[in-house]
């Protein structure tokens, strides 16, 4: 399971002076699964909740289900500066208590302009995904912070499974609207766990990336290498692979969009294919398929770590390739073990994709303020699951429900042949200097 993932940093161990050592990056891990289990669970039951709102049919379902997202996206950036100017553990203290604050304005909703204003809220004010990544930047670099990252990423997939599966038990004794109220406990828990923990600082970073597409020229924002060395001590992580080698934010964008977009297409209307390919299907089976790719994730990222710690890229157009072949599968899944193959291949992308995504991104965290770039990093990733959304929509709607997966396979195609183009580039082609 994902704990595994910080094996090879020992418990009373801290990475930096002034960083964290491996209780405290599982704390932190716990922090997020509780934020995602708050924000996962109860939007699949808009459709129940709407009705007591007013909206009889549920027609504003689809719409509320991306406004999270949407405000997200919008306020990730802004979040992320604040961060790298007043304190990462402030920001992300900040974040759980929107949460805990837009739950508690969600459940106490009578009518359903206040429900779409809490819905709003919660977007805007959480952002615990950058808040959460770039408070561990602040404190881990290289491979310590893509374990952390692929740690967190573990976090997230537990809770997309487990939680709509505890809403729908409590929900013949607790109305999904007001779990909320029940909901807002565990951010505010968080927020508490979280204030026990250091404000980190800045680690030295072996190597430093300068110069990109945010408009860095030379090195972190604020000027240079002292820059960004300046809050943290010690030197260098010498367990860290020699050949490190930077990642350019426009090519990390561009994998992360591409990759949320392929992933997230399918997700929307899976139920339905599942039960029209396969009619008499049980609720909890189609449940089980959709939860397969995330419990693969859970059971081999911190193998799949280890393996591609050194050759991300090569692990991100393996990544798409897999994505490719299992969304091609759904196209032509008419039973139940064939559908559960597809599944799997694309559990396995989704595991070397997201593994591979966080190495990445802590290569490419070296030197950078790490506020600024998860909060862009979000608002990317976001995007991605937006559009995704909506192409989702309209390809549905005009061409049947296997129509989404045909465009993610076709997406995902592209992905790949453009990710194998750079899985093996020249030194002047990856590095800054």
């Amino acid at each position: 399971m994902t704990v595994d993932t910080l094996a090879k940093l020992p418990a009373g161990e801290t990475a930096r002076a002034g960083g964290l050592g491996r209780r405290q990056v599982h704390a932190v891990a716990a922090c997020y699964f509780v934020a995602s289990f708050a924000a996962l669970g109860l939007p699949p039951y808009l459709t129940a909740i709407l009705p007591t709102l007013g909206d009889a049919q549920g027609r504003w379902a689809g719409v509320l289900y991306i406004v999270p997202t949407v405000f997200s996206a919008l306020g990730a950036p802004l979040w992320g500066r604040l961060a790298d100017r007043f304190g990462r553990k402030r920001l992300l203290l900040r974040a759980q208590l929107g949460l805990t604050v837009s739950f508690l304005l969600a459940g106490a909703a009578d009518s359903l302009p206040a429900f779409t204003l809490a819905l709003v809220l919660q977007g805007f004010l959480g952002g615990t995904f950058a808040a959460t990544n770039g408070y561990l930047a602040a404190a881990l670099d290289g491979a310590r912070l893509s374990r952390a990252l692929t740690l967190m990423q573990g976090s997230a997939r537990a809770a997309l499974v487990a939680a709509p599966i505890l809403v729908g038990t409590l929900s013949p004794w607790i109305d999904p609207h007001r779990q909320y109220l029940l909901m807002a406990v565990l951010p505010l828990a968080a927020a508490v766990l979280l204030s026990l923990l250091p404000e980190p600082g800045r680690p030295a970073a072996a190597t430093v990336c300068t110069g990109d597409a945010e408009g860095e020229s030379g090195g972190a924002i604020g000027g240079g290498v002292g820059t960004a060395n300046a809050g943290g001590a010690g030197a260098a992580d010498e367990a860290e692979p020699a050949a490190a080698a930077c990642t350019p934010l426009t090519a990390l964008y561009a994998f992360e969009f591409a990759f949320v977009f392929t992933t997230i297409i399918s997700f929307p209307y899976l139920i339905s294919l599942a039960e029209e390919r396969l009619p008499g299907v049980s609720e909890t089976t189609t449940g089980v398929l959709f939860a397969l790719p995330h419990l693969c994730y859970l059971a081999f990222a911190a193998r799949t770590h280890t393996a591609f710690l050194t050759r991300p890229r090569a692990g991100i157009a393996l990544g798409f390739g897999f994505v490719a072949l299992g969304l091609a599968g759904h196209a032509v899944a008419y039973s139940l073990p064939v559908f559960v193959a597809v599944r799997l291949l694309l559990g396995a992308g989704l595991t070397l994709g997201l593994v591979c995504l966080s190495v990445l991104a802590a290569e490419a965290a070296r030197g950078r303020a790490p506020g600024r770039m998860f909060g862009t990093l979000e608002f990317v990733s976001k995007g991605g699951a937006v559009v995704a959304g909506a192409v989702a929509a309209l390809a549905n709607g005009r061409f049947g429900a296997a129509a989404p997966v045909l465009v993610g396979t076709a997406a995902a195609l592209l992905a790949a042949a453009a990710a194998t183009a750079l899985a093996a580039p020249s030194p002047k082609r990856w590095s800054h200097r």
